[in-house]
């Protein structure tokens, strides 16, 4: 296990991230709306976003038990680095959302992990989560338009706006709600 995590930690994380980002987009929608429709091309979030993808990753690798391949360490660790570099350098497209599915992909093992092998059945809420992180992280590495596409769909409508900050909140109740009485 990479990371040390128990169920209820990870619940009461992940919720309160749901809860507060959501509730933030429902209070100040003007505000958000702006902020998600610059986001794709924007370069300094991108970053931000690239440098804790990159950090993350060169910590993961340099403390996780890579068994037979533990004598590549040290070109993994070279390849992160060069490779976050190189993309700041040379992916201008949406480096943003990219940088953002990468952060989904790492986040979705911590939130596997602190669920696997637990009888609760509640748990379903964060595996689904993980799962929904990895997919949406698989989509905006590859195809990284489908995200401005999404964002000027929902904020085309105040209603899809609110029905989806709603939905956000709502989750992420239920993520804490199951974390404080059952995990």
């Amino acid at each position: 296990m990479i990371y040390q995590l128990s169920l209820q930690t990870t619940g009461l994380a992940a919720g309160i991230l749901l809860l507060v980002s959501h509730a933030a987009a429902l209070v100040n929608p003007a505000g958000a709306m702006r902020f998600a429709k610059a986001l794709p091309r924007s370069r300094p979030m991108a970053a931000i976003l690239l440098v804790i993808a990159a950090a993350w990753s060169f910590v993961m690798v340099q403390d996780l038990d890579l068994g037979e391949f533990s004598r590549l360490r040290g070109m993994m660790l070279l390849a992160i680095v060069a490779g976050a570099i190189l993309s700041w350098l040379y992916v201008e497209e949406f480096l943003t959302v990219r940088a953002l599915g990468m952060l989904l992909l790492l986040a979705a093992e911590p939130l596997l992990e602190s669920a696997v092998l637990r009888n609760e059945s509640s748990r379903v809420f964060l595996t689904l989560l993980a799962y929904l992180w990895a997919t949406a992280g698989l989509f905006c590495v590859g195809m990284p338009y489908l995200l401005r596409d999404l964002i000027a769909w929902v904020t085309a409508n105040p209603l899809r706006w609110k029905i989806s900050c709603l939905g956000g909140i709502a989750y992420g109740a239920a993520l804490v709600a199951c974390a404080v009485l059952w995990w």
